[in-house]
């Protein structure tokens, strides 16, 4: 298959009316979010979703997320919208914030991997908004990778994945977030993330009371559960090199990385670290001076690591609540397990 890559980063472009009609017409277009790239398909057209799941190699019992351009579109999708979600995307929508809803039967089952619920987000990305509006319905979008790879934050990470795969790739830039949305589900009184992202456990604690983390943001789903959100079950974000987390003060951290570093001689290794620190190996990614920054350079830095042809990878993490909840959850599950608590 030939793919079609287009420059857009106005939104008034008039190539949009084309990438939209792509779409709606059961095509798939890669288009560029405020969180990482999508993948995108028309919601309500059963055959195109399921290109998705083929295109990526993506497992069919992992949900998707379902786009929408302004919060008037939720009954298109959704039932029985609870008062709190509506309170929610008020606040924090546009923008990295995804809700699991009741499903409207207008959504074919494959969308949420059979489950009667939907995810649901808007988008503040000009170009995500200008898409929606031109394909003229929602949306169903999982990362425009393909299964287990890093999330792409730039078109240049699409390409290499998606090339030869799918009719259209919109290159709209940089990602600004970096990491996928957050993910929650609303429970009687209770507000609990499935998936850690953009918002954070305080800035939804400041909205409504009771927010709790779900088990499985740092656990993987088991064999026979379904995940209840993208990300839950399936090893992800995972580069080709071997990752290794190392947890703790950033000097103690530091000191051990260089350790490990000594008994590693004639291995290719790099390191992703917080700012300040030096390290004798060949390839070192600063990863900024606090989580936030970190998470919007984490999957740029694991695909470098790739292309530099570096074969281990230890990446310097110390926890926080908020921002630090999305690095962790990302790290982790790249690093299968591969984990140092210091």
């Amino acid at each position: 298959m030939e793919t079609k890559i287009v420059k857009i980063t106005d939104p008034r472009d008039t190539k949009i009316t084309e990438m939209g009609e792509i779409i709606r017409n059961g095509g798939l277009v890669s288009f560029p979010t405020e969180t990482v790239y999508g993948l995108g398909a028309n919601a309500f057209d059963e055959k195109a979703v399921l290109s998705v799941f083929v295109a990526k190699n993506r497992p069919a019992d992992n949900p998707l997320i379902v786009h929408l351009a302004d919060i008037s579109e939720l009954e298109t999708v959704a039932r029985d919208i609870p008062d709190a979600a509506y309170k929610l995307f008020r606040e924090f929508s546009p923008g990295p914030l995804t809700i699991i809803l009741k499903k409207k039967d207008t959504v074919p089952d494959v969308v949420s991997a059979g489950l009667d619920t939907v995810a649901v987000r808007i988008p503040s990305h000009p170009i995500a908004q200008a898409l929606i509006r031109a394909a003229g319905v929602p949306i169903a979008a999982p990362s425009s990778n393909l299964s287990g790879r890093p999330s792409p934050t730039r078109a240049e990470h699409v390409i290499e994945d998606m090339k030869g795969r799918i009719p259209a790739i919109i290159d709209g830039g940089a990602c600004s977030v970096g990491v996928e949305s957050t993910v929650i589900e609303l429970t009687t009184g209770t507000v609990n993330i499935l998936r850690p992202g953009g918002i954070t456990k305080s800035d939804l604690g400041a909205v409504l009371e009771n927010v709790t983390v779900d088990r499985h943001v740092t656990e993987m789903v088991t064999d026979g559960e379904t995940p209840k959100s993208p990300g839950m079950k399936y090893k992800h974000y995972a580069p080709d090199a071997e990752v290794t987390v190392l947890v703790g003060d950033t000097k103690t951290t530091a000191a051990e990385i260089k350790q490990l570093l000594n008994g590693e001689k004639g291995a290719v290794c790099g390191v992703m670290c917080y700012d300040g620190f030096a390290f004798d190996c060949e390839t070192v990614l600063y990863m900024g001076e606090d989580n936030k920054t970190y998470a919007e350079r984490l999957f740029d830095a694991l695909r470098q690591c790739d292309a530099l042809g570096v074969k281990k990878v230890f990446a310097q993490f110390s926890e926080d609540e908020n921002y630090g909840l999305a690095v962790r959850n990302r790290l982790f599950k790249a690093a299968a397990g591969r984990v140092i608590i210091l």
